[in-house]
């Protein structure tokens, strides 16, 4: 009894701690769809009266607006064709990302950002409940399936590995299967959720530059460091490395005034 009593509060304080993240990842998940649904209904259209003056000034508005989108669109559709001229071989026959910068199969749609991936399954029939379901995550292979049902919807190998103690998954009225998975390596997007679906093409990946700031401190610094590195580089600078290193050479060419650099070749 002592034995049993010893391991049963253990036990007991394993099962508090699973519960207490699992219910931090729902709270986090839905503090993000809450964040979704407010930046929706910011831009939801106001409804204002206006006076004669007002509307005629605003077709004229429109009209010289509608030249500048025609010119625009033209443009957008020469670099267009132009983008898809230059295209480079390997990328042929690879498929489009969607809004969210992942892809629409038959029988789920993900989506990414460079830390996370979230892959939405509708379920065969309604009515189901979490019981009714198989739904396993592994380090690198996911399965997910209707209880005495073949084929299982995904049982495959994932491109790369995910973190199983963050990854978490739920279900949405009894019709949606909610998966969010956690990347190990967060500075690079996926082309495809397991190795069996259609690629997509990572060039054409447009992320949301307000994403950066859901990211956590470390990856955060790594994306600013690689986007400052990225614009050196177009305009000809140093990258952050590079500098470093010309700062650390320019302090010792100081400190030893009596040396002769003026033949030493610095790359």
């Amino acid at each position: 009894m002592e034995k049993f009593n010893k391991y049963r509060v253990k036990a007991d304080q394993e099962t508090a701690k699973k519960r207490a993240e699992v219910e931090e990842r729902e709270r986090k998940i839905k503090e993000r769809r809450e964040k979704e649904q407010e930046k929706r209904e910011a831009l939801e259209p106001k409804i204002k009266e206006l006076t004669d003056e007002e509307a005629a000034e605003m077709m004229q508005q429109q009209k010289e607006s509608s030249k500048v989108v025609a010119k625009a669109a033209t443009k957008d559709v020469d670099a267009t064709k132009k983008d898809e001229e230059e295209e480079d071989p390997q990328d042929a026959g690879k498929l489009k990302p969607n809004a969210g910068n992942g892809c629409d199969l038959p029988n789920y749609r993900w989506t990414q950002t460079l830390s996370d991936i979230e892959v939405r399954i509708p379920l065969p029939k309604a009515g189901l409940r979490s019981r009714d379901l198989t739904v396993d995550i592994q380090k690198n292979h996911l399965k997910v399936a209707v209880k005495n049902q073949l084929p299982a919807i995904i049982d495959d190998r994932l491109l790369h590995d995910v973190k199983m103690e963050e990854s978490t998954w739920l279900l949405e009225d009894k019709q949606t299967v909610l998966i969010t998975l956690e990347k190990v390596n967060k500075m690079e997007w996926w082309s495809r959720l397991v190795v069996s679906d259609p690629e997509i093409n990572t060039k054409k990946i447009n992320p949301e530059p307000s994403k950066l700031s859901d990211l956590d401190g470390e990856t955060r610094g790594l994306v600013e460091k690689m986007m400052y590195d990225q614009r050196q580089k177009e305009m000809g600078l140093p990258t952050s490395e590079e500098q470093k290193k010309q700062d650390m050479m320019k302090k010792f060419m100081e400190q030893h005034p009596e040396m002769d650099f003026s033949k030493c070749k610095f790359s």
